[in-house]
């Protein structure tokens, strides 16, 4: 019976589109309001008043629903205790009362991965019954040779081998040598030359979190968390309980070598050979193959950390009958190799991609296009961001400035962080419910704006953009080493030439031209077909009419030859920064990459193009001779939008976050009549727009922190 709701759900959240009417969004279902988190803080939670505080900002405060996440010290009742369960049982029966929906948060506090401390004991529970299962760290031991005199070393006792080498570091041969072990012992005459003995090891790190890129690991803790919910409350799921959200996993943590036992193992299925002589390429410059090296053994920790903790959630959440979603920490680090692995590659296998927005120097309104366009890629409808936390009291325009920039960049389920239990003792503010004299008369009509915008830009249908750019893990990955000057934290190691933040600036926010980041991984796949590069989605399908490659100086070959294949038809190509230089393949000399690289920037026909100082100017003439944008604002730079097509239904979301009224003219490449959908007033009205053959144009006048639903009839 669950599932067949589920599916039933899930219909009709695929056909809403068609179905979405002025009635509705005005006054928006129940399933449209924000939920958010709601900390039991730093008290005792007790039963009459957590359930008068549930109703009161359902009710007052106009929320969907909640995510309980305990929190702080003195919390009671115990964690995951009978005590704590019947609590929270009461709040799924108000919320199934109500007709309100839950998210079940996976942790006490975060990261997600410990389950929290005991009370009264500092050992968190999940390294207290699992100590087997949590982080692991590569180290590197290092023993200077000398040529012509044999060694007599004995290796560490501590962990698993993972590598044994010597290396030359003026020639940069390396020489495996775990072949020559005896007793725990390494025996070897280096021959000329300047050789040092470099053992890698992996052991436990005493951090007591979960091994993220051990998916028998993770299971242990789905079993010790969500599992214990679904034990309770399993006529939950699927109906009150609709989605299970992680908090902060990461790879930063282990002074950023976050490893695990079974990395040689993987690498040989993946690969077909032995990865030992390859770890060196993890501090050290190998010489020519060092790209390829740090691609397959990167690369590999990003999929094995994708794979082992989001892929595992998903996967129970799907046989329950929910949704998986969540974010890393650090997700606004231009190096994202030492701390998320592979940014987008993390969304792939959650259902709702995410990222939070907090306070502090993290500019992560500068990474939403990455994390919607992992939703992009792997055909997710729902991206996330959980929002405003430790951000202090703003003032009310700036949570809407910061909900308006999100959805035109793509998220569509703002997770308000947050309310507070105990307004007394709040750790991170804002507090964001009645009880806050800032907000309490502001919330009705925020969280009425935010179930509006999900009404509209919910639904299943497809994203309109014409210009694609690659994301560059794989220089990313090429570039990075561990133990780098930047700390683990920090990203570890600033990748020269790294402008892909920078573009997507240039072209959401001047430009207003919106974009979508291709993963390599999807670049590879995508067929091109009358001149245009086409993302093949059942649902969110797009077409691109150009591709940017943003200071890409490492490539793969499939990439190469899909942007090769995309000029030859007609497609536009731009490079901006810097130019390919060595591939992800072992094999391809440098001196081939390039060779093509100029071919595509010297054809006759139809060449690349080389931006190697990308201005807005530069820019916006490399991207519109002879072409005809979408969308085409001009009056009003930085005036942002979303185009999305949902069954036959065109809509177009403006947005004025700026201090000025924008005044623009629009051109719309579609033919379409237009009707205005006020998301502030939930008022609609015809709009008066001219249109002709070569598509509509029309005059938009927004006031500033002011937004407009254009959307066809």
């Amino acid at each position: 019976m669950r599932k067949n709701l589920l599916v039933l759900a899930a219909l009709l959240i695929a056909t809403g589109a068609a179905a979405q009417t002025a009635d509705g969004f005005r006054n928006p279902p129940a399933e449209y309001r924000p939920v958010p988190l709601w900390f039991w803080n730093n008290t005792r939670i007790e039963r009459p008043a957590a359930v008068k505080q549930f109703r009161t900002f359902t009710q007052r405060d106009g929320y969907g629903g909640c995510a309980v996440l305990p929190f702080g010290g003195n919390f009671a009742p115990e964690y995951l205790s009978d005590e704590y369960f019947a609590l929270y049982g009461e709040i799924v029966r108000e919320a199934r009362n109500a007709g309100l929906t839950m998210s079940l948060y996976d942790e006490y506090g975060f990261p997600s991965g410990s389950m929290g401390a005991i009370n009264g004991d500092g050992t968190p529970r999940f390294m207290q019954r699992h100590p087997e299962a949590t982080i692991k760290r590569l180290d590197k031991h290092e023993y200077p040779l000398t040529a012509g005199a044999s060694c007599d070393i004995e290796l560490p006792h501590e962990g698993r081998l993972m590598s044994l080498v010597a290396m030359d570091s003026l020639t940069l041969e390396i020489r495996p040598l775990s072949g020559r072990i005896a007793n725990g012992r390494i025996r070897w005459t280096p021959p000329a030359g300047s050789w040092k003995l470099l053992c890698f090891t992996c052991v436990k790190d005493g951090d007591p979190n979960v091994d993220y890129l051990d998916p028998d690991a993770v299971r242990l803790f789905v079993e010790d968390t969500h599992q214990r919910y679904y034990d309770r409350f399993p006529e939950a799921f699927g109906t009150v309980i609709t989605e299970t959200f992680c908090d902060e996993p990461t790879l930063y943590r282990a002074q950023g070598r976050v490893w695990t036992e079974r990395f040689n193992e993987r690498f040989e299925a993946a690969y077909g050979f032995s990865p030992e002589a390859l770890y060196p390429a993890l501090w050290y410059d190998i010489g020519p193959e060092t790209a390829a090296a740090r691609n397959h053994l990167f690369g590999l920790r990003a999929q094995l950390y994708a794979e082992g903790f989001m892929k595992t959630i998903h996967e129970w959440a799907t046989a329950h009958g929910i949704r998986s979603t969540g974010h890393q920490d650090q997700e606004e680090v231009l190096n994202p190799v030492s701390v998320s692995g592979d940014l987008m590659l993390c969304g792939k296998y959650m259902d709702v991609p995410g990222i939070d927005k907090i306070g502090g120097d993290r500019p992560a309104e500068l990474f939403y296009k990455v994390v919607s366009s992992s939703a992009a890629n792997w055909d997710k409808q729902l991206v996330m961001s959980e929002t405003f936390g430790a951000m202090g009291n703003i003032p009310v325009r700036e949570l809407y400035t910061t909900a308006m920039e999100q959805y035109t960049k793509g998220i569509n389920q703002l997770i308000p962080h947050a309310v507070w239990y105990n307004d007394r003792d709040v750790t991170f503010l804002p507090e964001l419910s009645y009880r806050n004299p800032l907000y309490n008369e502001a919330l009705p009509d925020f969280n009425r704006f935010l179930a509006r915008l999900n009404y509209l830009l919910q639904p299943a249908g497809r994203t309109v953009a014409d210009i694609a750019v690659l994301y560059p893990i794989q220089t990313l990955q090429a570039g990075h080493y561990l133990d780098g000057p930047e700390g683990y934290y920090a990203g570890g190691v600033k990748i020269p030439d790294t402008d892909y933040i920078r573009v997507a600036v240039m072209l959401n926010d001047t430009l207003s031209r919106d974009f979508t980041y291709l993963h390599p991984e999807v670049l590879e796949r995508c067929p091109v077909r009358k001149g245009m590069l086409h993302l093949d989605n059942k649902v969110n399908s797009q077409h691109y009419r150009i591709l940017i490659l943003p200071g890409v100086k490492c490539i793969s070959p499939e990439c190469l030859r899909t942007a090769e294949r995309f000029r030859r038809a007609g497609g536009r190509v731009i490079f901006t920064t810097a130019l390919p230089e060595c591939s992800t393949q072992f094999g391809v000399p440098s001196a081939e990459v390039s060779a093509r690289v100029q071919e595509m920037l010297t054809a006759r026909k139809n060449p690349a193009l080389f931006l190697p100082s990308p201005d807005t100017k530069t820019l916006s003439k490399a991207l519109d001779a002879g072409f005809t944008p979408d969308v085409m604002v001009d009056g009003a730079p930085g005036l942002r939008y979303i185009h999305r097509v949902c069954g036959e239904r065109h809509i177009y979301y403006f947005a004025n976050t700026g201090t000025e009224t924008a005044e623009a003219t629009i051109r719309l490449r579609d033919r379409v009549k237009l009707r205005s959908f006020d998301p502030h007033t939930g008022q609609s009205a015809p709009f008066e727009a001219e249109t002709a053959p070569a598509g509509t144009r029309l005059n938009l006048t927004l006031p500033t922190v002011r937004s407009l639903f254009l959307v066809s009839e």
